[in-house]
Protein backbone atom coordinates (compact mmCIF):
# COMPACT_ATOMS: atom_id res chain seq x y z
CA UNK A 1 0.00 0.00 0.00
CA UNK A 2 1.33 3.37 -1.05
CA UNK A 3 0.93 6.98 0.66
CA UNK A 4 -1.72 7.64 -0.90
CA UNK A 5 -4.24 5.38 -0.35
CA UNK A 6 -7.10 6.55 2.51
CA UNK A 7 -5.70 4.18 4.99
CA UNK A 8 -5.94 5.87 8.43
CA UNK A 9 -2.95 8.13 8.79
CA UNK A 10 -1.32 7.86 5.78
CA UNK A 11 -0.16 10.73 3.66
CA UNK A 12 -1.15 12.80 0.62
CA UNK A 13 2.23 14.19 -0.86
CA UNK A 14 2.66 17.29 -3.20
CA UNK A 15 2.82 14.86 -6.17
CA UNK A 16 -0.83 13.31 -5.57
CA UNK A 17 -2.32 16.98 -4.27
CA UNK A 18 -1.31 18.36 -7.95
CA UNK A 19 -3.07 15.12 -9.32
CA UNK A 20 -5.63 15.65 -7.11
CA UNK A 21 -6.11 19.85 -6.95
CA UNK A 22 -6.05 21.87 -10.14
CA UNK A 23 -4.21 24.64 -8.10
CA UNK A 24 -0.49 25.64 -9.00
CA UNK A 25 2.01 27.91 -8.00
CA UNK A 26 1.20 30.50 -6.73
CA UNK A 27 -2.82 29.56 -5.98
CA UNK A 28 -1.52 25.98 -4.17
CA UNK A 29 -0.69 26.73 -0.55
CA UNK A 30 -0.71 23.22 0.58
CA UNK A 31 2.69 21.24 1.04
CA UNK A 32 1.37 17.96 1.77
CA UNK A 33 -2.25 16.34 4.17
CA UNK A 34 -1.01 13.79 6.65
CA UNK A 35 -2.54 11.79 9.41
CA UNK A 36 -5.45 11.15 6.72
CA UNK A 37 -7.94 8.94 7.60
CA UNK A 38 -10.15 8.57 4.44
CA UNK A 39 -12.54 11.12 3.82
CA UNK A 40 -13.32 11.56 7.72
CA UNK A 41 -9.67 13.77 8.73
CA UNK A 42 -6.95 15.18 7.74
CA UNK A 43 -3.55 17.76 8.79
CA UNK A 44 -2.63 19.70 5.83
CA UNK A 45 1.10 21.23 6.00
CA UNK A 46 1.49 24.74 4.62
CA UNK A 47 5.22 25.90 5.48
CA UNK A 48 4.73 29.47 5.16
CA UNK A 49 7.88 30.81 3.77
CA UNK A 50 9.22 34.95 2.85
CA UNK A 51 9.55 34.66 -0.99
CA UNK A 52 5.76 33.84 -1.31
CA UNK A 53 4.16 36.93 -3.12
CA UNK A 54 1.88 37.75 -1.04
CA UNK A 55 4.01 39.24 1.29
CA UNK A 56 5.19 41.96 -1.18
CA UNK A 57 1.97 43.97 -0.65
CA UNK A 58 1.05 42.12 2.84
CA UNK A 59 2.90 44.05 4.84
CA UNK A 60 6.44 44.84 3.43
CA UNK A 61 7.27 46.34 6.81
CA UNK A 62 5.72 43.37 8.54
CA UNK A 63 4.57 40.10 6.44
CA UNK A 64 1.50 38.28 7.56
CA UNK A 65 -0.52 35.59 5.49
CA UNK A 66 -3.50 36.79 4.63
CA UNK A 67 -6.32 35.31 6.36
CA UNK A 68 -8.24 34.54 3.43
CA UNK A 69 -5.49 32.40 2.11
CA UNK A 70 -5.70 30.26 5.67
CA UNK A 71 -9.23 29.56 4.56
CA UNK A 72 -8.62 28.68 1.23
CA UNK A 73 -5.40 26.49 2.63
CA UNK A 74 -8.28 24.79 4.95
CA UNK A 75 -10.12 24.48 1.68
CA UNK A 76 -7.53 22.98 -0.24
CA UNK A 77 -7.15 20.32 2.41
CA UNK A 78 -10.55 19.72 3.02
CA UNK A 79 -10.90 19.17 -0.95
CA UNK A 80 -7.63 16.26 -1.55
CA UNK A 81 -8.87 14.38 1.51
CA UNK A 82 -12.38 13.99 -0.01
CA UNK A 83 -11.42 13.57 -3.39
CA UNK A 84 -8.28 11.17 -2.48
CA UNK A 85 -10.70 8.87 -0.85
CA UNK A 86 -12.76 8.26 -3.82
CA UNK A 87 -11.69 5.44 -6.91
CA UNK A 88 -7.87 6.35 -7.64
CA UNK A 89 -8.42 6.40 -11.33
CA UNK A 90 -10.83 9.19 -11.27
CA UNK A 91 -11.40 11.30 -8.34
CA UNK A 92 -13.15 13.93 -9.85
CA UNK A 93 -13.44 17.93 -8.97
CA UNK A 94 -14.38 19.82 -6.18
CA UNK A 95 -15.57 23.52 -5.70
CA UNK A 96 -15.97 25.21 -3.01
CA UNK A 97 -19.16 26.52 -1.49
CA UNK A 98 -19.44 27.87 1.95
CA UNK A 99 -17.29 29.71 4.61
CA UNK A 100 -18.40 29.67 7.86
CA UNK A 101 -17.87 30.72 11.54
CA UNK A 102 -14.14 31.93 10.11
CA UNK A 103 -12.44 33.88 13.24
CA UNK A 104 -9.06 34.58 12.85
CA UNK A 105 -7.01 34.57 16.27
CA UNK A 106 -3.59 35.76 15.84
CA UNK A 107 -1.11 36.32 13.00
CA UNK A 108 0.42 33.75 10.84
CA UNK A 109 4.36 35.01 9.58
CA UNK A 110 6.61 33.81 7.51
CA UNK A 111 8.67 30.98 9.17
CA UNK A 112 5.19 29.40 10.74
CA UNK A 113 4.55 25.96 9.77
CA UNK A 114 0.41 25.80 9.65
CA UNK A 115 -1.41 22.60 10.57
CA UNK A 116 -4.39 22.74 9.45
CA UNK A 117 -6.83 20.72 11.39
CA UNK A 118 -9.96 19.23 8.86
CA UNK A 119 -12.57 17.20 10.36
CA UNK A 120 -15.66 15.68 7.96
CA UNK A 121 -19.38 16.72 9.47
CA UNK A 122 -22.05 16.26 7.34
CA UNK A 123 -22.19 14.96 3.65
CA UNK A 124 -25.55 15.05 1.81
CA UNK A 125 -24.86 13.88 -1.85
CA UNK A 126 -22.16 15.15 -3.37
CA UNK A 127 -21.74 18.35 -0.66
CA UNK A 128 -19.43 18.01 1.99
CA UNK A 129 -19.49 19.77 4.99
CA UNK A 130 -15.66 20.18 7.14
CA UNK A 131 -14.72 21.95 10.28
CA UNK A 132 -11.53 23.34 10.32
CA UNK A 133 -8.55 24.36 12.95
CA UNK A 134 -5.35 25.85 11.46
CA UNK A 135 -2.49 25.81 14.07
CA UNK A 136 1.03 27.19 14.30
CA UNK A 137 2.88 25.56 17.74
CA UNK A 138 -0.04 24.45 18.74
CA UNK A 139 -1.76 27.80 19.08
CA UNK A 140 -5.16 28.26 17.34
CA UNK A 141 -4.51 31.08 14.60
CA UNK A 142 -8.27 30.51 12.35
CA UNK A 143 -11.23 28.37 12.71
CA UNK A 144 -14.08 27.87 9.76
CA UNK A 145 -15.90 25.39 8.92
CA UNK A 146 -16.26 24.88 4.70
CA UNK A 147 -18.35 23.28 2.67
CA UNK A 148 -17.93 21.92 -1.39
CA UNK A 149 -19.40 20.47 -3.99
CA UNK A 150 -17.50 17.26 -5.51
CA UNK A 151 -18.14 16.57 -9.25
CA UNK A 152 -16.57 14.00 -11.23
Amino acid sequence: MDDTTARAGATIDIARIMQLLPHRYPFLLIDRVIDVDGDRFGVGVKNVTVNEPQFQGHFPERPIFPGVLLIEAMAQTAGAIALNARARERPGSVFFVTIDKAKFRRPVQPGDRVELHMTKTAQRRDIVWYSGRALVDGALVCEAEVSAKLGD
